[in-house]
């Protein structure tokens, strides 16, 4: 289970900031950050962002266009 919790060090412990579920005298295991951590939606970059940074020209610009006849041969269709 894993839970951010917000505390105060008070010089002898950690004092959480709102209420917690924990039993009394359970042992956890601490992963400690200073400062505020802040990782809302608005602030991180929209993931077609990133992948556009890893576009590269793959040739022509009418590929997707004309993708039968880059690849050396045309496609046939039947008359239905």
């Amino acid at each position: 289970m894993t839970k951010i919790v917000h505390a105060v060090f008070d010089g002898k412990a950690f004092q959480p900031k709102e209420p917690v579920d924990f039993a009394p005298n359970t042992n956890w295991i601490l992963f400690i950050s200073s400062g505020i951590f802040k990782a809302h939606a608005d602030d991180l970059p929209h993931p077609f962002e990133h992948i556009s940074a890893l576009a590269t020209d793959m040739g022509p610009a009418d590929l997707s266009e004309n993708f039968d006849r880059y690849i050396g041969r045309r496609l046939e269709f039947e008359n239905a």
